[in-house]
């Protein structure tokens, strides 16, 4: 199903927020977006929307198979706008977000779908999921200028490190770390100082009043919390290219980068126990 805007969609295509979890994928450019939908996909989301530009072409099963809807992620506050509107539409339900060129994982995927993860963390009182996003990025620029190549990924097996999230009276607030790593730490001239660190609450339960702000963080500050007061709880990872890609293209930092391999990068495997054993997400309770 395509839709015109936003606004359509919410107009006409609100049954499709009727039974989650749902997955909301954001194209700011034409690349690897069908291999971002079909990884999504088979993780077991109910339905994937897609927020994308029409010049994007895709294949005619993919087309079939999710809501499209025309958007351009190059607006202003783009994707605050889109998530809370859908936030307000979708009360109740388990909601995912992330860009293309990235790839959700989480503990077991390989044997367990996204629906049986979110069926435990309900059950343990959670309402929203941390996660980390793990940068990848091709191993050969020349070969792959834009940064991007899925059968020739790596990514930084060390170099993340966490630091206490101060609150508005200068303590650090409960529970809640911002976490740091990959390229935006071994780059980080480059990255504006808002924007480096790599936490995410990209899954999370829908609610009135519920929003998104600029830092990838929610107004309820429940939300936002690594585990619960009593155990740690899952959390999850995106292997993404969006730091690689927007390094590459912009053009003060393409030219003094000529690659992103160091001594600690280390080959992507795409498995979830990869990034279980480099401590990039956790099982929690749940064996």
């Amino acid at each position: 199903m395509r839709y015109g805007s936003l606004s359509e969609f919410l107009k006409t295509g609100k049954d499709t927020l009727a039974k989650g979890p749902v997955a909301m994928i954001f194209a700011e450019d034409l690349i690897e977006v069908d291999t971002t939908v079909r990884h999504h996909q088979l993780a077991g989301f109910t339905q994937v929307l897609l927020f994308a530009p029409d010049e994007l072409s895709l294949p005619d099963d993919l087309e079939g198979e999710i809501h499209r809807i025309t958007y351009d992620m190059s607006a202003d506050n783009a994707l605050l706008h889109a998530m809370n509107k859908v936030i307000d539409a979708a009360d109740g339900l388990w909601l995912y977000y992330c860009f293309n060129a990235e790839y959700l994982f989480h503990p077991f995927c390989e044997d367990r779908n996204i629906s049986e993860l979110l069926a435990f963390h309900t059950e343990e009182r959670r309402s929203a999921v941390l996660t980390y996003v793990v940068d990848l990025y091709a191993d050969d620029l020349d070969k792959h200028p834009n940064a991007v190549s899925l059968e020739h990924a790596w990514m930084d097996k060390s170099g993340y490190y966490a630091l206490g999230r101060p609150g508005v009276d200068g303590h650090p607030k409960e529970r809640q770390l911002d976490f740091f790593g990959g390229l935006r730490w071994r780059f980080e001239e480059h990255i504006p100082a808002p924007r480096r660190k790599i936490d995410r609450i990209s899954l999370f339960r829908a609610k009135k009043g519920l929003r998104l702000r600029p830092d990838h963080t929610f107004n309820d500050e429940e939300y936002n919390t690594y585990a619960c007061p009593w155990h740690h709880n899952i959390t999850v990872a995106i292997a993404s290219f969006r730091t690689a890609k927007a390094l590459k293209s912009n053009a003060g930092s393409t030219f003094d980068i000529h690659t992103f391999k160091w001594h600690n990068s280390t080959e992507f495997d795409w498995s979830s126990q990869q990034l279980l054993d480099l401590g990039l997400m956790e099982p929690g309770q749940w064996f």
